[in-house]
């Protein structure tokens, strides 16, 4: 994990990181959100999309609408539905009479485990793109990725016209994602990853954190940062049972104290996996090495 960098952040700025792309930082800075979360906007004057819409806070809308300026909006773009994407979506929406594209809704079993409090459960999209789905504007398009694993209905969007892709949460240059169960699921985040390093993406502009300029390195470092974490588990786990919570100290030296709790997920989301694939047991709250 990055240390956040000085401030001032640009918050609020419309900054143009290519001919086609620029980026609004939203006033969210947190522990999970690094400076904020990363509002693009894609397009020119003829026809723009604006994708991760961020946080519904009055400024940031107001920064949006002051970026877009008079283009018409085509499309506003979701990559999820967590808090910090996908609210402002709607007030923009309604100040543009743009249609929000993208990532499908999600659901939760009020009767089942509850994962539901991070996430936008007002949001409807009027078009929810499936794989390999394309949304087109003047001189720009924008194919949909799935990308399952930090949540569910997670898309990647990559800019065809300039090999870039933006990942959403799923990518990110300053820390690796959060796993959360029972939505967010292990074994569909490696598979995932492994669908990116097989891309020739030329960039990644992540919704947290800079842009990455030389992606399958990265992911390729993810992909082996995560079975690290397999293998410590194992190794763990060889010596007595535990809980994820009981292993939280053990594998993650000088944490955030205010992380302590999404760690215990992500390891929770690691013991998941490897239960599917026979390689740990539990048993009345404990883990065990098969």
């Amino acid at each position: 994990m990055a240390e956040m960098p000085p401030q001032p952040w640009p918050t609020g700025e419309a900054e143009r990181l290519e001919p086609l792309v620029r980026r609004v930082l939203a006033p969210n800075p947190s522990p999970f959100t690094y400076t904020g979360t990363q509002s693009f906007i894609i397009g020119m004057r003829a026809g723009c999309a604006v994708i991760d819409p961020g946080p519904d806070l009055a400024g940031h809308v107001d920064a949006l609408l002051a970026a877009i300026g008079p283009a018409p909006v085509l499309a506003i773009l979701c990559t999820h539905t967590h808090r910090d994407h996908s609210p402002a979506a709607r007030p923009l929406a309604e100040a543009t009479g743009a249609p929000i594209v993208g990532c499908a809704p999600l659901t939760f079993d009020a009767a089942g485990p509850r994962a539901d409090e991070g996430f936008d459960l007002d949001y409807a999209a009027d078009r929810v793109l499936a794989d390999g789905e394309a949304m087109q504007g003047p001189g720009w398009t924008l194919r949909a990725l799935a990308t399952p694993g930090h949540v569910s209905n997670h898309l990647c969007f990559a800019l065809e016209e300039t090999g870039a892709l933006f990942t959403g949460d799923h990518v990110m240059g300053w820390s690796t994602s959060v796993v959360v169960p029972p939505d967010g699921d292990m074994g569909d985040y490696m598979r995932s990853l492994e669908l990116l390093q097989g891309r020739e993406d030329r960039i990644y502009y992540p919704a947290h954190g800079p842009a990455v300029d030389r992606p399958r390195r990265l992911v390729r470092g993810m992909i082996g940062h995560r079975k690290q974490r397999e293998n410590q588990i194992m190794r763990l786990l060889g010596g007595a049972p535990a809980s994820p919570e009981e292993l939280v100290p053990q594998m993650y030296k000088g944490l955030d104290p205010r992380l302590t709790k999404a760690a215990a997920l992500s390891v929770s989301a690691h013991l998941i996996d490897l239960e599917r694939r026979g390689m740990v047991a539990r048993s009345e709250g404990l883990w065990n090495r098969n």
